[in-house]
């Protein structure tokens, strides 16, 4: 019983050193963190990070292995069922794209302040070059060639390249949208909510979609105009 106790604690206490770290690194970025503030915000003792994780990018990597693990889940779930529940001719591309984000609108929209954190986090990593390449193709990188591999079969013809720049400009409006600016609140004049993410949800695949689309036929267009001119 004591050792089952213990357990529970150690559990405890490491689950509040990773939401605390999720926390604080989501507003300061891992250089503006020290390991004595992640302890105090988790009431607990600095000396138990190096117990629990080894050191401070040690656990920044495992705040950002916790949710990543069950986000790939839920990810690939849907996208199996989107391609699973599809008709003969396979889903739309606005069905795959769909599959695609909502697990991540969804939980940002809903999964509370500790999910909020993660995107937050997420979108910092991105658009860091110390941190872009290495951190997002370790944790991301066999979801999104799952997801290019759906595309690919409902864009046979598509150029490699144009679907790279197409995923590239997916996840930039992704970006953007869990950095939650408020710009377009600005610029709308109220009209539209960067918090919204119903509304995202909503217009994001069928927009995605058509850049897909036309970036994807972008090479045969432009043959056909050179024929046109020649």
């Amino acid at each position: 019983m004591t050792d089952a106790g213990g357990t529970r604690r150690g559990e405890r206490t490491r689950t509040r050193l990773l939401d605390a770290a999720e926390c604080l690194f989501a507003e300061k970025g891992f250089h503006g963190v020290t390991v004595r503030a992640i302890a105090r915000q988790a009431d607990s003792d600095p000396a138990l990070v190096a117990y629990y994780f080894g050191g401070k990018r040690e656990l920044f990597d495992a705040v950002l292995l916790r949710r990543a693990e069950e986000l790939n889940t839920i990810r690939l779930a849907e996208l199996e069922a989107c391609e699973a529940n599809a008709g003969p001719d396979g889903p739309t591309l606005e069905a795959i794209i769909h599959a695609f984000t909502h697990p991540l609108l969804d939980r940002s929209a809903n999964g509370g302040p500790g999910w909020k954190s993660y995107f937050a986090l997420v979108g910092q990593v991105t658009n860091s070059p110390e941190w872009g390449v290495a951190i997002m193709s370790k944790y991301f990188d066999p979801i999104v060639r799952h997801f290019l591999d759906a595309v690919r079969r409902a864009l046979p013809d598509a150029p490699e390249e144009e679907l790279f720049w197409s995923y590239h400009f997916l996840s930039g409006a992704l970006v953007l949208t869990f950095a939650d600016t408020g710009r377009v609140d600005a610029l709308s004049g109220g009209l539209c909510k960067s918090s919204d993410l119903e509304a995202v949800t909503e217009r994001m695949p069928e927009f995605l979609a058509a850049g897909f689309q036309r970036l994807a036929q972008r090479q045969s267009n432009k043959k056909q105009e050179a024929e046109t001119v020649s």
